[in-house]
């Protein structure tokens, strides 16, 4: 019995680590104020059947969001000025039918709730407003940086060894500091 009930996990959890290719994109806004990098992005269409059903069969399941903050350099490779990490979890209770979120920057619990809503789940796992997530102090005045957010599913299956990380999906944007 435990062997037919585990096959429907695998299956869920291995859409939903490969649901994210399937032409979702980031779209990602930044905003530079009183001396901090605000980050606003979407993960669109990243909530598909696959992962409703990964979340319902009960395990967590977290949306990693990578977000650089680059320079683009002329000769060499482009600068990374600051990194932040970001996450959202989810995990349904299968008896009260209500879902447990998270949020986390740098891996540092920033919020948690519990909801019975599965919309309000979507918004919390793929949309982020103004976050606060790099200072403004070490960027020079009129120029060009941009914003790069790469997006990934965990628990992930792989079918074979890479040993090198591979993100689902990624948005891009350039913007002018001007302070």
């Amino acid at each position: 019995m435990r062997r037919s009930l585990l096959l429907p996990i695998v299956l869920a959890l291995a859409g939903a680590a490969t649901a994210l290719a399937a032409g979702q994109t980031i779209q990602v806004m930044p905003v530079a104020r009183e001396g901090r990098v605000y980050v606003s992005f979407r993960l669109s269409d990243g909530f598909t059947d696959e992962v409703a059903d990964a979340i319902h069969s009960g395990l967590t399941l977290t949306f990693n969001y990578d977000v650089d903050l680059k320079r683009s350099a002329a000769v060499w490779f482009d600068r990374t000025i600051a990194s932040a990490t970001v996450s959202a979890s989810v995990k349904y209770d299968t008896l009260t039918r209500k879902y447990s979120v998270t949020r986390a920057y740098d891996g540092r619990i920033e919020s948690a709730d519990t909801t019975g809503n599965e919309d309000a789940v979507r918004g919390w796992l793929t949309n982020f407003d103004r976050l606060p997530l790099f200072s403004t102090a070490g960027l020079e005045a009129n120029a060009e940086y941009y914003l790069r957010v790469r997006a990934r599913t965990s628990p992930r299956t792989v079918l074979f060894f890479w040993p090198w990380d591979r993100h689902d999906v990624a948005g891009m944007t350039k913007f002018t500091f001007i302070p």
